[in-house]
């Protein structure tokens, strides 16, 4: 009897899903609203009126880029809310609010900063990502996606998905397409060039989906309703994991064999491996809800909240 209840206690030692605590942590002036990380340096967009520019060896800022306060309904100037960022070679992206009627300000930062579109545009965008040095998408409240010509400044297409609300959108490795989330739940693919809806995956997710990641064919997607939801592109199938509350956030790594969820009340972010379901790790010390999961690599992640703290994370840690 006592070998058996060793065996047992030894197997459920054995296999406990190990809970993780950042091995780092990187400071910001603001609340992040939104980050990406590209070449090895993290952008992040806060409520503050400015992206910092992190080098995520030495933690310190490379650059600081301020967009001029705005407007609130008392008439007061306050900093602008950055909700969207990007960079490609030395240009960079912001978009913000413009305290004006919902509409927004979109901004490009290439030696000197270029006000491209402003709230005399009309434009209600959430999300803006560059295709190129010239192309950015764009996605409207309205669950509409546009291609933007920043030669021009027109939109060379602006296709409606749906007539539900927009959440969020990711593209593929190689900005070929983009996967659209709205509260419908109905993920959209889209194809960046034409804006064509190539395929519909739905069936898994039954309410607004927070956030999406597309990564080597695969989506996840982030429920309202509980549901972590990941489908291969190619057949339209998929499954869910179920979550103890309402899943704000998602990740894929590179090569989408894990996938990141956060999955409960306390903020904390789950680790599956992506085939299997099965669980691999619980990182455990976030503060508040959770904004943005991003995978460097297949072991070390980042993650951000609604505050001023980035988490930095590693799975083969001891």
């Amino acid at each position: 009897m006592k070998a058996t209840l060793f065996f047992l206690f030894f197997n459920i030692f054995l296999y406990a899903t190990p809970t993780l605590k950042p091995i780092d942590s990187i400071e910001i002036n603001g609340t992040v609203k939104d980050m990406v990380l590209r070449d090895n340096l993290l952008v992040v967009a806060t409520d503050m009126g400015h992206i910092e520019v992190k080098d995520i060896a030495t933690k310190k800022s490379i650059k600081n880029i301020t967009i001029p306060n705005v407007k609130d309904f008392m008439g007061d100037e306050i900093p602008a809310r950055v909700m969207s960022t990007d960079k490609i070679n030395n240009r960079y992206l912001l978009l913000s609010n413009s305290g004006k009627n919902g509409y927004s300000d979109l901004y490009i930062y290439d030696k000197n900063l270029t006000h491209i579109l402003s709230a005399k545009d009309k434009k209600a965008l959430i999300k803006a990502r560059f295709i190129d040095k010239e192309h950015i998408l764009l996605g409207y409240l309205s669950n509409e996606v546009a291609l933007l010509d920043l030669k021009s400044k027109k939109e060379s297409y602006r296709v409606q998905l749906s007539e539900s609300k927009f959440s969020d959108f990711a593209l593929n490795k190689d900005k070929s397409q983009a996967v659209f989330s709205c509260e419908s739940g109905i993920l959209n693919v889209v194809d960046v060039k034409t804006g064509k809806i190539l395929k519909e995956l739905k069936g898994l997710n039954l309410d607004n989906v927070y956030r999406v990641d597309f990564k080597n064919g695969i989506v996840s997607g982030a429920g309202q309703d509980r549901r972590g939801s990941i489908y291969d592109v190619t057949t339209g199938k998929g499954s869910y994991i179920s979550g103890d509350f309402l899943i704000y956030s998602t990740a894929l790594s590179p090569t989408a064999s894990k996938v990141a969820f956060a999955m409960d009340e306390q903020n904390n972010i789950s680790i599956y491996n992506s085939s299997t379901k099965s669980k691999i790790a619980l990182l455990k010390g976030q503060k508040s809800t959770l904004n943005v999961i991003i995978f460097q690599d297949e072991n070390r992640i980042f993650s951000a909240s609604d505050d001023s703290t980035i988490m930095v994370w590693d799975l083969k840690q001891k």
